[in-house]
């Protein structure tokens, strides 16, 4: 992984796995998945990110 970071704004967890360029994306509910042009996976977005998982486990995780 390249970079995990939250946009507080947007309540979204964002996951960056490469610096590909982002070609498309594919939405399943609450997640995102960005895809470069030879169809590898580029970033990650869960939206509504604080509805999606625990308290606790924000907690955790914004505090790293």
């Amino acid at each position: 992984m390249k970079k995990i970071s939250y946009s507080k704004d947007v309540d979204a967890l964002l996951i960056e796995i490469s610096n590909d360029a982002i070609a498309y994306a594919e939405e399943d509910g609450q997640v995102i998945l960005h895809y470069s042009p030879d169809d590898k996976l580029v970033l990650v977005e869960i939206l509504d990110f604080r509805r999606f998982m625990s308290k606790e486990s924000v907690a955790d995780m914004l505090a790293v």
